[in-house]
């Protein structure tokens, strides 16, 4: 792995007085990923340039990538999906559910993780039951892990969460969650897009039993794309799409007249539907691959240095026994006094992009930003007096 330096700034295309602190609401593109979409365009302009090969091609890649980013012992069970919602939509109509058991998921989780778990639970006559923070403050973290466990019970057919929670950061033992889910039966499953490609993450520690994760967030790729790890629990599921690229023999195309009913093996029946894309893989392999190269521990360590003491100052410290806080991702909760959108409003004024979740300023940075445009955020919070002393 290459040496680490301060920033990367300089292979993005951000403007130099942009102060994007908004990650978790959408990466910008480095100018290599830029480039392979640039190439892409080119490239199905003249399709005589597109081989038979370059159909699965790009796909493998892309599933190879992915599960050396998240530790993933075989490619074969990561699949091309188009979003999150797609991914869990998949994973919700191959989970089995009964009437008088429960999901278990946390409060106000991203939508995509709710409405289709919800849905699901009113269809069978389940409980859906979504954990809120007992307290707040800065032991939050870690007694709202432990009503989480408390909420698994026999009955619990479901776990589906984020590694962090994609407000504020607010990071999850998903360690010791997954393993209390396999203690009940429960199918473990993670919606990763605000985590993976931000900070080390090691399924194979976790287990989860489904991983699903957009790519225009950390994975720092483009919209409309995203990596899916389907465990041995869907092996036999039904897909959304019955693509044709799913089944066996697919790679030859004469022979495509004879409709093979067998699927290709592990996740890649859950492909979606024109998963080559000839445009978005390429600039998906080219983030993945710029992913591995900076090294995730890098990025997270640089977010932390980046952020560690504004976050002490606002928040304070982590109490002791709860997880430690993430760098990449924190939630500043406006005073009573103050309206977040004017706040985020002033904030833009001053070009500092951030995003308002609920009552909630999600501040995102990642490894283009630098300490400059910490201390850009720095002032307009004190302007609004919200600093206080460090504890």
């Amino acid at each position: 792995m290459e040496s680490m330096p301060s920033t990367r700034k300089d292979e993005f295309s951000l403007p130099s007085d942009y102060h994007y602190l908004n990650c978790a609401y959408m990466s910008p593109l480095s100018r290599r990923v830029q480039a392979a979409g640039e190439a892409g365009i080119r490239r199905v302009a003249v399709p005589a340039n597109i081989q038979t090969e370059d159909f699965f091609s790009g796909c493998d890649r892309v599933r190879e990538l992915f599960a050396r980013l998240i530790n993933a012992p075989n490619p074969q069970r990561i699949a091309i999906i188009p979003s999150a919602s797609y991914g869990l939509s998949a994973v919700a109509r191959n989970t089995a559910v009964e009437r008088g058991q429960n999901v278990v998921t946390v409060h106000h989780q991203f939508p995509s993780n709710v409405h289709v778990w919800r849905r699901k639970c009113e269809t069978v006559g389940a409980e859906f039951r979504a954990v809120r923070p007992p307290i707040d403050g800065p032991d939050c973290a870690r007694v709202w892990n432990d009503a989480i466990l408390e909420a698994i019970d026999g009955d619990t057919a479901v776990v589906t969460q984020g590694v962090v929670h994609w407000t504020d950061g607010t990071p999850f033992d998903v360690e010791v969650i997954a393993a209390r889910a396999r203690d009940v039966g429960a199918a473990f499953i993670l919606d990763a897009t605000q985590a993976v490609g931000a900070m080390p993450f090691d399924l194979q520690r976790v287990q989860p039993d489904a991983l699903i994760c957009a790519a225009y967030k950390w994975l720092t790729g483009p919209y409309s794309i995203g990596a899916a790890y389907f465990g041995s629990r869907y092996d036999d599921g039904s897909p959304l799409e019955e693509t044709w690229l799913g089944r066996v023999g697919s790679e030859d195309f004469a022979g495509l007249i004879e409709q093979s009913e067998l699927y290709r093996p592990g996740a890649l029946r859950y492909d979606m539907g024109e998963a080559p894309n000839f445009i978005l893989v390429p600039m998906f392999i080219e983030a993945l691959e710029q992913l591995l190269e900076w090294g995730v521990d890098n990025i997270q360590t640089h977010c932390r240095g980046l952020t560690r003491e504004l976050i002490e100052e606002l928040v304070g410290e982590q109490h002791p026994g709860g997880p430690e806080p993430v760098g990449h991702l924190f939630g500043l909760h406006v005073p009573e006094d103050v309206d977040p959108e004017a706040l985020q409003a002033r904030l833009c004024a001053q070009k500092v992009f951030v995003s308002v979740r609920g009552n909630a300023i999600r501040v995102a940075p990642h490894i283009y930003n630098d300490a400059a445009d910490i201390e850009a955020l720095r002032a307009v919070l004190a302007e609004c007096g919200m600093l206080t002393p460090a504890a």
